[in-house]
């Protein structure tokens, strides 16, 4: 008998990391960027504007800066994630600076662009400090504990536009209610994660495929969901309302995985705006203009704010006027925030606007997919929760900007002018960086000392697999 032949080890999986690809995306959208704020100095003056080099260098050390933190850290994140949100916030400062030509006493880029450092500054912090996305699941009612506080703490300040959303000490303010949605997203999460199975084969059958938990089990989560949406009644704040119950039902049926509770969510998202805008006049005021946004024309008194949103999407056309060739200004004190949407409609056309949704769609699109691949029911609940953050509130804005739905004053993730909102989105970003590296950094196999396997396979140490 011959003596069995020796097996060759089986050479470890080598996955590539894209960081090279990270950079050279980074490097197109900084690009991409200098470009418009010289399209804008050559359209308002003839000349390329003194201050490109300040803000194009600016821009650049911070996403040099984030990207040597995702390196450091994250080496196996998601390549695309970092370079989109430097370009949507990059286009930002774009349009931002190209309002400021034309409203000199109200100069809003380069305090933009001081909280987009701030905002970066917490990635960095975030992608660095954060080693292993599960510590945050042992933090999940402390989160509960500091969103509602954040919630609550503005309404006894005074109202700005209709609501009480801001804490405003002199010339500073800040929107608490942004970096809650953050703190619910994570309660959320580390709640179904560890109430899964209960939520989704415990409790009565009522109607159709909604079944109905025990009250032991989903009571803690609809007394913190009701609680923040009785606050946000107070503040008249529809949008975050929207934004936190929509949130709720995404996440709820992720965990749960049952299609009875999104028929339920918009059954109760569709009473609760009805009775708010019925009862509540700021809220009413904003609806009527959403079903007669030119009536204010036809009474003598002018075009209204949305009014000229509609006709600035208008005169855009395919192609748009050009940068710093528009009269989005024309709709007054919201056109660098809630309604800087129209100027991208403008002067980009519907070339552009649409660029910018694909972006939107892709940076949502990647957050999910992490979330599908990542490996603990906490992790993938967290990143589905912070991707339908991001898709629901550009599309409460695009709705709103566009007619579609009552406006909601929120801002354009990005894009819009607002402190809390950027530094927000940019601890977003970091976290699905995170949660993307988790889910692509390659496993050892058991048994197998020194041989890796692709995340996700049935091979790959680990009880959760994908």
């Amino acid at each position: 008998m011959s003596a069995p032949r020796a097996v060759a080890p089986v050479p470890a999986v080598r996955l590539p990391r894209r960081r090279g690809v990270e950079l050279t995306l980074l490097a197109l959208a900084v690009l991409i960027t200098i470009y418009g704020y010289v399209d804008v100095g050559l359209a308002h003056h003839g000349t390329v504007p003194p201050n490109v080099a300040g803000y194009g260098g600016t821009l650049a050390a911070l996403a040099v800066a984030a990207h040597l933190a995702v390196r450091r850290r994250a080496r196996y994140a998601d390549p695309l994630l970092l370079p989109i949100a430097v370009l949507l916030n990059g286009a930002g400062l774009v349009l931002i600076y190209r309002l400021d030509l034309q409203t000199p006493h109200d100069v809003a880029a380069p305090t933009q662009m001081v909280w987009s450092a701030l905002g970066v500054a917490l990635f960095v912090a975030v992608v660095l400090a954060l080693r292993d996305h599960r510590a945050l699941a042992r933090y999940g009612y402390l989160s509960m504990v500091v969103a509602l506080v954040l919630l609550v703490v503005p309404i006894g300040f005074p109202a700005i536009n209709g609501a009480r959303i801001w804490i405003r000490l002199g010339a500073f303010s800040i929107q608490p209610g942004e970096f809650a949605k953050v703190l619910l997203a994570v309660f959320f999460a580390a709640y179904l994660a560890a109430h899964t199975h209960a939520l989704a084969y415990t409790g009565r059958r009522l109607v159709w495929k909604v079944q109905l938990p025990t009250g032991r089990v989903l009571g803690p989560i609809l007394v913190v969901w009701g609680v923040s949406i009785g606050v946000l009644v107070l503040e008249t704040d529809l949008g975050t309302s929207l934004l936190f119950f929509g949130l709720f039902v995404v996440m709820l049926y992720v965990a749960t995985g049952r299609r009875g509770w999104i028929a339920v969510g918009l059954l109760l998202a569709a009473a609760g705006a009805v009775a708010v805008g019925w009862l509540e006049p700021h809220v009413h005021s904003r609806v009527e203009n959403w079903l007669h946004p030119f009536a204010s024309i036809a009474a003598g008194r002018g075009a209204g704010q949305l009014a000229q949103s509609l006709f600035a999407f208008g005169a855009g056309g395919l192609l748009g006027t050009g940068l710093g060739q528009g009269h989005s200004i024309l709709i007054g004190f919201a056109a660098k925030s809630d309604f800087i949407l129209a100027t991208a409609g403008e002067e980009l056309g519907l070339v552009g606007l649409t660029a910018l949704f694909l972006l939107y769609a892709l940076l949502v699109a990647r957050g999910l997919r992490s979330g599908l691949a990542v490996r603990d029911p906490f992790g993938r609940l967290l990143a589905v929760g912070l991707a339908a953050i991001l898709g629901l509130q550009v599309f409460v804005i695009a709705g709103g900007v566009t007619d579609l739905i009552p406006l909601t004053g929120m801002a354009m993730p990005f894009l819009a002018q607002g402190g809390s909102s950027v530094v927000t989105n940019w601890v977003i970003v970091a976290l699905l960086i995170r949660l993307s590296d988790s889910a692509r950094t390659p496993r050892p196999v058991r048994g197998e000392p020194g041989v890796v396997a692709p995340p996700g396979t049935a091979s790959a140490a680990g009880k959760d697999t994908v």
